[in-house]
């Protein structure tokens, strides 16, 4: 092959990842504006709650969730009914889901542990901050996962360890975009830190 065509590849190359870059951007600054939507009632429901303080947490959660995008904005239905598609308002879901929030925080804070085990907390529910409590008191990706496939998953049915495909950036660089069935998600704190620095840029 000459060094033209060489050239002519790499240039190829070169064009098709910068579009596929500015797509990707394009489209985490549309998901940006449309989680945003929601900040003046997520400023209400904090100043109801006094909670001021976890507007930025509150927002990259949404951004998690949903983007913004669905009448249940924090997918907080199963936390306070107990099954799926129950929130009939935005302002319910984000109400809930502010609640539910605060008390895995708060418990986890109660406990010795740190913040962000309160947030992977509201994907897991609260009994991840007992089982982070004898495992160091400090969140990790790494506690998340043994929580997941050896706590989590098996409690929920899932006793071999089974997994599904998970196409999100941080999961297929960690191990090939995986998560466990009935496992939650054990990326979440990771992903909702990555979240706040994305919306915090792009907004």
């Amino acid at each position: 092959m000459s060094k033209k065509i060489i050239k002519r590849c790499i240039l190829f190359l070169t064009l098709v990842f910068l579009i596929a870059c500015s797509w990707y951007v394009w489209q985490l600054k549309k998901h940006v504006t449309q989680t945003l939507k929601w900040e003046p009632l997520v400023k209400t429901v904090l100043e109801e709650e006094n909670m001021d303080q976890y507007e930025d947490l509150v927002l990259a959660i949404i951004f998690t969730e949903t983007k913004g995008n669905s009448v249940d904005v924090m997918q907080s239905s199963e936390s306070k009914y107990g099954e799926q598609n129950k929130i009939t308002t935005e302002k319910e879901s984000i109400t809930s889901g502010v609640t539910h929030l605060a008390e895995a925080i708060k418990y986890a804070l109660d406990n010795g542990c740190d913040i962000w085990t309160g947030v992977q907390a509201y994907n897991f529910g609260t009994s991840y901050v007992d089982y982070v409590v004898t495992h160091g008191e400090k969140n990790s990706l790494e506690l998340a996962q043994t929580y997941s496939k050896e706590v989590l998953a098996p409690m929920l049915g899932n006793a071999t360890g089974a997994t599904y495909h998970y196409y999100e950036p941080i999961a297929l660089f960690h191990n090939g975009g995986k998560l466990y069935q009935n496992g939650g998600n054990f990326f979440y704190a990771e992903l909702v830190k990555r979240n706040m620095k994305i919306i915090n840029i792009l907004s």
